[in-house]
């Protein structure tokens, strides 16, 4: 079992806690899958420490920036703990050996291989504490054909399908704007880690996750992938649909519409004032409602160019038709929803003064969300290493002066 002679027992945390109190992650993570499963156990409560370089991740000097600070990087790593420490070095490989042996997930996201030869695959970390959980994620997965390809976000999308089906039928291949597969990634890890952490309550034992931003291309595709290996069916895309499912422009903007089932139909008739669609043998069911979309649509245009978006969606939504603005950023930045519901919240900030970061996505009725700032570059090296592995004050300046960990108020010295 991990060694937590310096971690809180269950009995010193108090009643309330985060859901994940008392939980240590080392974070390897790059850029944003692997870092936004970290993210996602620092919001219900873990101590997750940062492990990054001495001159700190690449990622901080990512765009757009607020008043100097990355807002990429702090999306991603806010309400962690930095320690700053160069793993090429025989004592950086020292001190992370030292903090695996007193922590329960092992985090990275470096291609298939690499953690291995840095001396941290599975089996070392085993070795060194038996019940610890290692997260593995990378493009195409620890095994299968492509494992030694390099790949981001939008291979993911293109590889299984997604990028196919979004656009309209004579657009080319379409990537989302924002990472879909490196977030859905984040949450089969932090899904798999938590199923994990459970099964080790069980067992005594740790195990080792592995997802891959190509399983999950694979995965959000799933439905034409079926229907094509089942009987050869291949799905086209159809931009926003046709009439009850699409977007529309109306006198200041465009809303979307999504009336998908037969429970909503007499709804929508009434919502559009048009009784005689109810008795139209045509719009019976919704493949009829599809086949003479030509008819929806030209009543539906007029119907919404007439109205501001705020009218249209207040009436529709009156009558229990889903509709929504379709949102530019500055729009939903100012969405009531958005900051009623803490989606995002502001939290100080060592370089912009304060930023807005993603805040409460989970609601629990008794134990709270934990959103916290991001660190300076090694902000937490001394306290990781003097609370955490009780090195004394002479090693850790011994470490400080051989350039194998840096703290925040300790210049990175040349290389």
């Amino acid at each position: 079992m991990p060694n937590n002679a310096h971690r809180p027992g269950t009995s010193q945390l108090a009643q309330g806690a985060p859901p994940l109190a008392g939980i240590r992650v080392l974070d390897l993570g790059r850029y944003q899958a692997g870092p936004r499963c970290a993210l996602m156990f620092a919001r219900m409560g873990a101590e997750v420490i940062k492990i990054e370089a001495l001159d700190g991740d690449e990622s901080r000097a990512n765009a757009p920036r607020v008043r100097g600070q990355s807002a990429y990087w702090v999306q991603y790593n806010s309400g962690k703990k930095s320690l700053a420490i160069d793993l090429r070095t025989d004592g950086g490989k020292e001190v992370l050996r030292d903090l695996v042996k007193v922590s329960d997930i092992f985090l990275q996201n470096f291609r298939p291989g690499t953690v291995e030869a840095m001396g941290f695959g599975y089996d070392q970390l085993k070795a060194l504490n038996p019940p610890i959980v290692m997260v593995n994620v990378s493009a195409y997965g620890q095994y299968g054909p492509y494992r030694d390809r390099v790949g981001f976000d939008p291979i993911g999308q293109a590889l299984g399908g997604l990028m196919s089906m979004t656009g309209f039928p004579d657009d080319p291949p379409i990537r989302t704007y924002f990472p879909l597969i490196d977030r859905i990634t984040a949450l089969h890890a932090t899904i798999g880690t938590l199923a994990a952490l459970m099964e080790r309550d069980r067992s005594g034992m740790g195990q080792a996750i592995d997802v891959c931003l190509a399983d999950t291309g694979f995965t959000v595709n799933e439905i034409p992938i079926a229907a094509y290996l089942g009987d050869g069916q291949v799905e086209r895309r159809e931009g926003n649909g046709q009439g009850l499912t699409n977007a529309y422009k109306t006198a200041d903007g465009w809303i979307f519409i999504a009336a998908v089932n037969e429970a909503m139909w007499e709804r929508v008739c009434d919502a559009f004032g048009q009784p005689d669609w109810k008795t139209d043998e045509r719009m019976k069911n919704r493949a009829g409602r599809k086949k003479h979309a030509a008819v929806l649509e030209q009543a539906l245009v007029a119907w919404f160019a007439a109205r501001t978006t705020k009218d249209a969606v207040k009436h529709l939504n009156g009558f229990g038709v889903p509709a929504a603005p379709v949102n530019d950023s500055a729009q939903a930045a100012q969405d009531p929803h958005l900051h009623e519901r803490e989606v995002m919240v502001e939290v100080s900030d060592p370089v912009a003064g304060k930023i807005h970061v993603t805040g409460k996505m989970i609601k629990f009725s008794r134990t709270p969300m934990v959103v916290g700032s991001a660190p300076l570059v090694g902000e937490h090296t001394d306290e990781v290493l003097r609370e955490i592995l009780r090195y004394p004050d002479q090693r850790i300046r011994a470490l400080k002066d051989a350039n194998v960990v840096r703290s925040a108020a300790q210049p990175a010295k040349a290389r």
